[in-house]
């Protein structure tokens, strides 16, 4: 049976990159701020089908390895974001599946759903890939692209200015 998200989850997409890491830091900030919980959803496929059927049979990997595999790697994106303690306020779910159908249906009655975004090339955009922008389209809740920051932010510094005058002001917004 799948479990469903409530009404007061966040639902994080996970396939083991930086972006579904990101999107995972921003739920969990997201969750203590809403008093959310966190649903990290990892989908996996069976690679049979995506295999030539003249490769070697060794170069087929099990369906079990194949689960154990997606299990770690869920494991280990879930550790690097909160550690080796996880409260209850945390779900990890495997399923079985396409991903973008799979984070639909775990979705469903959640208070969001947030995948991560890598931007290419020179303009900022919501770019995402083909799990994305599947979920951006048939969501019937708020989709959350997370971006993934491609440098670290440099730190504020503070700006002395002499105040100006009502006119510099009008000049100075005008402008």
């Amino acid at each position: 049976m799948t479990e469903l998200a409530g009404g007061r989850d966040i639902v994080v997409g996970i396939d083991g990159s930086e972006a579904s890491t990101a999107a995972l830091r921003w739920a969990a900030s997201q969750a203590r701020a809403l008093c959310a919980e966190v649903v990290a959803v990892h989908a996996w496929e069976p690679s049979a089908n995506r295999i030539a059927p003249y490769a070697p049979l060794s170069a087929l990997p099990t369906a079990t390895e194949e689960r154990d595999q997606a299990a770690r790697l869920l494991a280990s994106t879930v550790r690097a974001v909160f550690g080796p303690r996880i409260d209850g306020s945390v779900r990890a779910v495997l399923a079985e599946g396409p991903p973008a159908r799979v984070l639909l249906e775990h979705a469903r009655g959640a208070l969001m759903l947030a995948v991560g975004r890598t931007a290419h090339g020179e303009y900022e955009g919501p770019w995402n890939g083909s799990v994305g922008r599947e979920c951006l389209r048939h969501a019937t809740i708020p989709v959350v692209a997370v971006p993934v920051a491609d440098r670290p932010a440099s730190p504020l510094r503070a700006v002395k200015a002499s105040p100006l005058t009502r006119r510099e002001r009008a000049v100075e917004v005008m402008s």
